[in-house]
């Protein structure tokens, strides 16, 4: 069922406030549509304890590949380390999933192009890179909650992977937020919707952007309208996707709720790379035999 949204005067971004306001694309988008952004995180992240890590009965050392997606796990990976007095070898490798985690390894090691690599942020980058080094033992550190479709996707092309929680989101404190206040509320990840949930329940509700798949699939679990979400090939950032429905409020558009479309290109994606790996062992192996 298509929305007549009333004009938009403040919206609430579930991210921490920018060092500087005015170099934040949000702060164009203000100035562009004479709208307020306020910037409150939903959730937060900690680190787990050692004891948890135990728990897991995962030994870093016996893995020479690392393979990192945020750099809260960086953290929480070298701090386990520090407290389990354990010496990462100079030899391991490193996998992430942008630049910007890659950067952020320069807290705790020395950086060097031979021993860590980076995706571009999506995951079939991701993927790839992984299979460039498939002979490795890799060492996946997630954050609780976190998508199952990486680990999984390594587990069906039959990696060698261990994945381990080092992290876990909670809800933050949003004892003080207002919901009446805002036009808009801009999500970036399941959590925020779960702690959205927790807080306010689904009733009555702000119009809801989000970013990300999972995200949106959450929301729509949830029973929550959304009207606009990102990335998407018009849309390739939450910026442009709440721009595109501030435009769309500006002319009096309804605006018809987001759907969840299946994402086949990813599917056939994962099948090319088990093709690919499966390829590369026969080739191994008849090598293997002819050498005899």
């Amino acid at each position: 069922m298509a929305k007549l949204i009333e004009h938009v005067k403040k919206i609430l971004v579930s991210q921490p406030k920018p060092a500087i306001i005015e170099k934040s694309p949000f702060y164009e988008l203000s100035q562009k549509h004479h709208i307020e952004i306020t910037y409150k995180p939903f959730i937060r992240v900690v680190g787990v304890t050692l004891k948890e890590f135990r728990a897991q009965r995962i030994e870093i050392l016996d893995h020479s590949c690392i393979i990192f997606t945020s750099r809260s796990t960086v953290d929480s990976f070298f701090h386990i380390c520090e407290e389990a007095r354990i010496t990462v070898p100079e030899t391991m490798k490193y996998i992430c999933q942008t630049e910007a985690v890659a950067l952020y390894l320069q807290k705790y090691i020395v950086y060097r192009k031979r021993k860590i690599s980076f995706a571009d942020g999506s995951f079939t980058s991701l993927i790839e890179h992984i299979v460039k080094h498939k002979e490795e033992r890799f060492l996946l550190a997630l954050s609780e909650p976190h998508k199952p479709e990486l680990p999984e996707t390594l587990a069906t092309l039959k990696l060698a992977v261990d994945p381990v929680i080092l992290s876990r989101t909670v809800a933050a404190d949003l004892s003080e937020v207002s919901l009446a206040d805002y036009s808009l509320l801009a999500l970036y990840s399941p959590s925020d919707i779960k702690a959205l949930v927790e807080h306010f329940g689904t009733e009555a509700l702000p119009p809801i952007a989000v970013f990300g798949e999972g995200t949106l699939r959450t929301a729509i679990e949830a029973g929550i309208t959304v009207l606009a979400n990102a990335p998407t090939p018009v849309a390739p950032s939450m910026v442009k996707a709440v721009d595109l429905y501030l435009q769309k409020v500006a002319k009096g558009e309804e605006i018809a709720p987001v759907e969840l479309v299946v994402d086949s290109q990813k599917e056939e994606f994962i099948r090319s790379q088990q093709h690919k790996l499966a390829k590369k062992s026969r080739v191994r192996r008849t090598s293997t035999t002819a050498a005899k």
